[in-house]
């Protein structure tokens, strides 16, 4: 008798073991096709929403291999253009421009999600229905704690949205 809740014991543990490993392995090819599908991304563009908690902007976000440049056209008409080392804030109501460093602002995660290939590598995967969300948490240089996700449908593999969290 004990030999056989040995056994069937020892079968247990397999399938357990062969059921966690397949998810793992899921999740890890999964997290490598969303991080090759933002890398392939060479040139585009979009419209995107943006939500504050406060005021709703809208704009299109262009994307190219050096720089991101971002188009907000309401309320407030702006241009932010970033690349590694600098960028620069347009705001065509006031003509006035200002030139910074992306490094030290909320606007450089842009440039890291689709230009840096290794942004995500620490990420996790959530799977939701036809959704995959590819998630990364972090603390900053200031001691902000931030919260990124990118959402994607699954067939076709389509770059639905970005959230951005910061605490």
């Amino acid at each position: 008798m004990l030999l056989k809740n040995k056994k069937i014991f020892f079968y247990f543990l397999i399938i357990i073991f062969f059921l966690l490993t397949t998810k793992v392995n899921s999740d890890s090819n999964n997290k490598i096709s969303l991080i090759n599908y933002l890398g392939s991304l060479q040139n585009f563009s979009a419209s995107f929403l943006q939500n504050d908690g406060e005021s709703l902007s809208e704009g299109r976000v262009y994307i190219s291999k050096k720089r991101v440049r971002a188009e907000y056209l309401s309320p407030v008409k702006i241009l932010i253009i970033l690349d590694e080392n600098k960028a620069m804030y347009y705001d065509y109501e006031l003509d006035e421009d200002e030139f910074f460093n992306p490094k030290n602002t909320n606007a450089w995660f842009f440039y890291d999600i689709f230009r840096n290939p290794f942004f995500f590598e620490d990420g996790i995967i959530v799977v939701n229905n036809n959704e995959l969300i590819l998630e990364k948490k972090e603390v900053d240089e200031k001691d902000e704690n931030y919260v990124i996700r990118v959402y994607f449908e699954t067939n076709p593999l389509i770059l639905r949205g970005i959230e951005i969290f910061i605490s």
